[in-house]
């Protein structure tokens, strides 16, 4: 079984007595490195990804990204768990507290976001996109751009209308490179 699959069989299973989602603040690019030592130590982290086009030397690559950079959700029951040693862990910087304690995350928000992460670990919003609606797209060339969703099919395809330079253009993509603008 891969890391990221584990991840998303973690966020989906079911919570047992006690267990919450916590958020954990991470140091700068080190979101898959702390959710490996978390899991070496017998957590269960969920760590959400995005396809996401990085410029580097004139060249464009499409990885794998943390959705939330520098944070991952970690499950926790804070009566079991020895919750204090999360904080030591290589890559974390901290959990996020209210007050002495962790705080947890609304219930209903990791296990949403399990719902729509496809095997590999990454969110898929293909769902929650209809015709006419904002879209941000992640990858490619108009990496970071807004357009409009214009027409989707069933093999994950879409057309999206962007305005490039005062010019109304139809660009073609696949779901997993969009994301619904709120």
């Amino acid at each position: 079984m891969s890391d990221t699959t584990s991840f998303i069989e973690t966020a989906q299973g079911s919570a047992e007595d006690g267990d919450r989602w916590f958020a954990v603040h991470t140091l700068p690019h080190r979101e898959f490195g702390a959710a490996k030592q978390l899991e070496f130590q017998g957590y269960r982290p969920f760590l959400p990804l995005h396809w996401k086009t990085v410029r580097h030397a004139r060249r464009f690559r499409t990885i794998k990204a943390p959705f939330f950079p520098r944070y991952l959700f970690l499950r926790l029951n804070l009566a079991r768990d020895r919750w204090r040693s999360v904080n030591g862990t290589f890559g974390v910087s901290r959990l996020v507290m209210a007050g002495d304690l962790p705080m947890p995350v609304p219930h209903g928000i990791v296990e949403a976001l399990a719902e729509i992460t496809d095997s590999g670990g990454v969110l898929t919003f293909s769902s929650l996109m209809q015709p006419g609606q904002k879209v941000r797209i992640l990858t490619g060339p108009f990496a970071e751009r807004i357009g409009e969703l214009r027409h989707a099919d069933d093999k994950n395809r879409v057309q999206i209308l962007l305005d490039v330079m005062g010019v109304q253009v139809t660009v073609r993509a696949t779901t997993q490179a969009l994301a619904p603008v709120a």
